[in-house]
Formats: C-alpha cells, structure tokens, sequence
C-alpha cells in the first residue's frame, strides 16, 4: 500500500485534489502550487526507500512509477509541467501563468519544457545512470559529467532565461516554483550556486515565501 496520507490543512475539508509526491523530489513545485493558490488538498507520500512507486496499487495511479502525480475530479494527471499548468488554469485569479498571453504562454512552457527535458535529465545521471547503460564504466562516466552539464544548463538560466526579478518578469509565476525546486539541487550536482548571480537571487527571494516556509519540511529526509 502507498505510504501514508496527510491533510496539509485539517481544519478545512478535503476536496477532489491529492498530490503524490517523495522527497527531494520535483513533486516539490506542484505542492508550492498547491499552496500559492490556496487549493484544499492532501498529500500522499510515495516511500521510494521502500519502492512503493514500483507496488501495484502505485502503478494504478502512475504506471511510469514515478511522481508527481495529481488526483484530480476528472482523473490523474503526471508530470511536473502539466500538473503546473492545470493549476494555473484551475485557479486564475491567481496569475500564475500570462494565461491571456498566448506568445508570454509559451515561453512559460518553452522554460518548463526546458527545466523538464534537459536540466532534469542531466541532473538525474547524477544517480540513475542505470537508466541509460548497464555498462559500469558508461554510469561512471555519466555520473562524472554531472557537474559540467548540469552547470552549463544553469548557465544558460543564469545569463538568459530570467527575465528578472521572476522567471516571466514581474510577477511569480509557476515557472519559479519549478526552477526553484531544480535550483535545490545544485549542491548535490556539484554546481555552485553562488556563482550564478541571478539563479541565486532568485532562490534566495523563494526561500522566504511563506508557501515554501509551510511545507518544505515534507520534501527532506
């Protein structure tokens, strides 16, 4: 059975959305998400350490075993980019994302993309190079090259994707959650972060808001 089931917020009722998540995961930016836009939901955590997103009643909900995943009233939905979307449309009186904007919405997802696709596959050669090779010597030397192409990636970030002070500009958005919760990992690629100016800036500002204040605790072991 997946691990346990916890309500954020007791004294509101539960609604329709449940998010699955592990830590030290990216099911972090959903669940800032979750929090910016005030949504009713709970969590379900998902114990990699005991591989409960390989059991069968995990796979039910997500057969790509892995997470996030959110429970929606109309079904499941996967991937970081998607789940960050849906919100944004969900909840738009919290401008989360330019939804009016069709150019300003693509470049939100062109980031999102970005931060999924490559940044995140370059980061997770760092311990799941088994994913790519069987070959031993392959997986070393993947792992080697972490530090190299995950700092090139946010190289790139630092000096043309941040618009300033947020992601998109002006106004926070679903992007910052997401770069963020990729920013995290920096230390344990082997980047430093101090040496990108605006990466650092950014992850500084999200460090004091409150959405990640109250829930960061859930995503460290």
């Amino acid at each position: 059975m997946v691990g346990k089931k916890i309500n954020p917020h007791p004294n509101k009722k539960e609604r329709e959305l449940r998010l699955y998540y592990s830590p030290n995961s990216c099911a972090l930016a959903s669940h800032i998400i979750l929090e910016e836009v005030g949504a009713d939901y709970s969590l379900q955590l998902v114990d990699f350490t005991k591989s409960e997103q390989k059991k069968a009643d995990y796979l039910k909900i997500n057969p790509k075993a892995r997470v996030p995943a959110l429970q929606t009233a109309d079904g499941i939905i996967t991937e970081t980019p998607s789940i960050l979307f849906f919100l944004a449309q969900s909840f738009p009186s919290k401008n989360l994302a330019p939804l009016d904007q069709p150019f300003k919405l693509a470049q939100a997802q062109e980031f999102n993309s970005y931060l999924c696709s490559t940044v995140h596959v370059a980061h997770a050669h760092l311990s799941r190079g088994a994913r790519w090779s069987n070959d031993e010597a392959a997986i070393a030397s993947m792992t080697a090259k972490v530090p190299e192409n995950v700092g090139n990636c946010f190289q790139l970030i630092d000096e043309k994707m941040i618009t300033g002070p947020w992601v998109l500009g002006e106004h926070f958005s679903i992007c910052d959650a997401y770069l963020y919760t990729l920013t995290r990992w920096l230390e344990r690629d082997g980047v430093e972060r101090e040496k990108l100016p605006n990466v650092n800036f950014h992850f500084q500002k999200m460090e004091k808001r409150s959405s990640i204040q109250r829930i960061i605790h859930y995503h460290e072991n």
